[in-house]
């Protein structure tokens, strides 16, 4: 199966899914340094990659900026009917993309695209994809950074 562009889910994926939140309203998130270098390695072997995320915040541009992505999509409801417009305007296949997502909102999307997998902190509706690939790494640990070294 030839894959073109990888793209991940933030919350839960990228980050642990918690909501951290100071005394002043201040939200952080924790990334993990080897999922951007699990991008950078996917860029180099001339794949394009993403982040597809239902939030609209601005922590998550700003990683998404520092990475240097092919495509950054923010404040997205319906992931399938995205990805499957976007696969329509950028004359790309839905099996030519590997997604990596952790919750109920993702399902119909990984249920569809080429190659889909979890992070071991997926909810059981999710791990229970067909042919989805159960990582060993959680969200926020390394979990796309083993993605695309399997793939790689």
């Amino acid at each position: 199966m030839k894959i073109k562009i990888f793209l991940s889910d933030v919350d839960g994926v990228l980050t642990d899914g918690g909501m951290y939140y100071t005394e002043n309203g201040d939200e952080f998130k924790k990334f993990s340094c080897y999922d951007g270098m699990g991008m950078k390695l996917l860029q180099k072997k001339g794949f394009k990659v993403g982040i597809l995320t239902s939030e609209d915040r601005l922590i998550n541009r700003n990683r998404a900026e520092k990475l240097s992505l092919d495509y950054d999509f923010h404040g997205i409801e319906n992931k399938f009917q995205f990805i499957n417009d976007f696969c329509e305007k950028e004359n790309v296949k839905m099996s030519e993309i590997a997604y990596i997502g952790d919750d109920i909102n993702c399902f119909e999307l990984l249920s569809n695209v080429g190659i889909a997998a979890c992070p071991t902190n997926a909810v059981n509706k999710i791990k229970s994809i067909p042919n989805i690939i159960l990582l060993k790494s959680s969200g926020g640990n390394g979990a796309f950074r083993e993605f695309a070294e399997l793939y790689l």
